[in-house]
């Protein structure tokens, strides 16, 4: 990012700006809102400003802006709608020590004003480093529309009260009072009973998870899917945002991690097929430790934690600890994969089976039946196939496959930087060498793009025309 995102204390300090046309109400519209002092110096200003002057809300000084009046103020915005005035003004500000906005001039203005949702002291900011303002805006009313209009009263109230919930040991309980807090008791006593009714309701709620039982720890599986954050599941989101540990393998992406809280402790507990590894051993004391303290536990694995996950040992080993667990599935890379390439993994008089296989195993290269996946018409998705690439191309060849069945190769399925590759069976190694395969690739068997099967039929029909 270009613009790292704060929150400014500006209470009782000085903001200034230059302007009093339009521009200038847009910014003293969200600028008022604060508890800062403003000063405006316009030679002519609008109604608006006139009024807010006289109601006490700023100061108006009606000329142009002097060396030294922008002294001391932590902020200053030029609004005049003319870029030698703005350019004028931003320099003595600049001089005066305050940092500069520039109205509709990103690339000379030092910060930038984003879209605001209010519920004060609940404060959301917005911003697209000027790239799409629209969709700032609409972000914003999406949320206003979200967020109840008692957020911030009960915002206001709970943060007198926190210094008693500090009876409730950190984490998981303390944060389960205070979602029943903001999300349901809260919001049900301001419509029942007001404001008054809100603090009652606090103590009764505090007696209530003082009360209860110590929560055990939970450990939710999680498929985090192939890498596009946006086909992650409803219930991968919500477990995210719940956790207070996350442990998750090498495959998942960093826009995926980007989802769990702040709070959470994020664990890379990677494998990697003929290289260094993480003993699963290691990785179900960790998932269970962390449980057992009482730790809300996502165990993040990339694609579906059913498929080549180990899934069975980290629930082995949950049962054995009496821990409770859940699995929460995720979209496989082999589905991902070939809705990328135009295709479906059966189809009515070609395969009506699939075969999901590794290309190595904890004893090294993954033996199959090779003779059954040599005959014509069947579809393999090759997970973690790289490396076993000429093992697989040869044993297929040797059992009879024709060598030119199809295969593709995609890398960084379903990411911004996904690569498809079609070859050939007889061609699957040295193409695989030769691409220079970085990321995680899954390889189909029998399965060539759709555009690529158009191309090919089309020359065909050339040919015999």
């Amino acid at each position: 990012m270009d613009h790292f995102p704060i929150f400014m204390a500006v209470a009782g300090r000085r903001i200034v700006l230059a302007g009093g046309g339009d521009a200038a109400l847009a910014k003293l519209r969200l600028i008022l809102k604060t508890t800062a002092k403003v000063t405006v110096f316009a030679e002519k200003a609008a109604a608006e400003i006139h009024a807010w002057a006289a109601e006490g809300k700023l100061t108006f000084i009606p000329r142009a802006l002097e060396a030294g009046d922008a002294m001391c103020a932590v902020l200053f915005y030029a609004a005049n709608e003319d870029d030698a005035e703005d350019a004028r003004v931003a320099d003595l500000a600049h001089a005066d020590g305050a940092k500069v906005n520039i109205v509709d001039n990103l690339a000379d203005s030092q910060f930038i004003t984003p879209a605001i949702v209010d519920r004060d002291p609940v404060t959301i900011a917005i911003g697209t480093e000027g790239a799409a303002p629209v969709l700032a805006r609409a972000i914003k009313a999406d949320l206003e529309e979200r967020l109840p209009s008692s957020l911030g009263l009960l915002a206001r109230i709970g943060k007198t009260f926190r210094h008693a919930v500090d009876v409730l040991p950190m984490g998981l309980k303390r944060r389960a009072f205070w979602s029943e807090f903001y999300f349901k008791d809260g919001p049900e006593t301001v419509e029942t009973e007001g404001a008054e009714g809100i603090l009652p309701a606090l103590g009764t709620l505090l007696d209530k998870h003082v009360m209860a039982e110590t929560n055990s720890g939970h450990v939710d599986l999680v498929g985090a899917g192939p890498g596009d954050p946006e086909l992650l599941t409803l219930k991968a989101r919500k477990a995210l945002d719940k956790a207070d540990v996350v442990i998750h393998d090498r495959l998942v992406t960093p826009e995926i991690l980007e989802l769990a809280r702040r709070e959470a402790t994020i664990i890379d507990a990677g494998k990697e097929g003929f290289g260094k590894a993480v003993k699963q051993s290691d990785i179900d004391a960790l998932i269970v430790g962390y449980a057992a303290a009482g730790a809300h536990v996502v165990r993040l694995k990339a694609g579906d934690p059913t498929v080549f996950g180990r899934l069975d040992e980290e629930i082995e080993a949950c049962d054995a600890a009496g821990v409770s667990w859940r699995v929460v599935p995720g979209i496989t890379a082999a589905s991902a994969a070939v809705a990328s390439i135009g295709q479906s993994l059966t189809k009515r008089n070609r395969n009506s089976a699939v075969r999901l296989i590794t290309g190595h195993d904890t004893k090294g290269y993954a033996d199959q039946d090779w003779r059954v996946l040599a005959e014509p018409g069947q579809v393999a998705a090759i997970y973690m196939g790289k490396k076993a690439a000429r093992f697989i191309q040869g044993r297929l060849l040797m059992q009879g496959a024709d060598p030119a069945t199809p295969v593709t190769i995609i890398e960084n399925v379903s990411r911004t930087d996904q690569r498809v590759i079609a070859t050939t069976l007889a061609e699957m190694e040295p193409t695989m060498s030769k691409a220079g395969l970085t990321g995680p690739a899954l390889t189909f068997y029998g399965l060539a793009p759709r555009d690529a099967v158009a191309a090919s039929y089309d020359i065909q029909e050339q040919e015999f025309a």
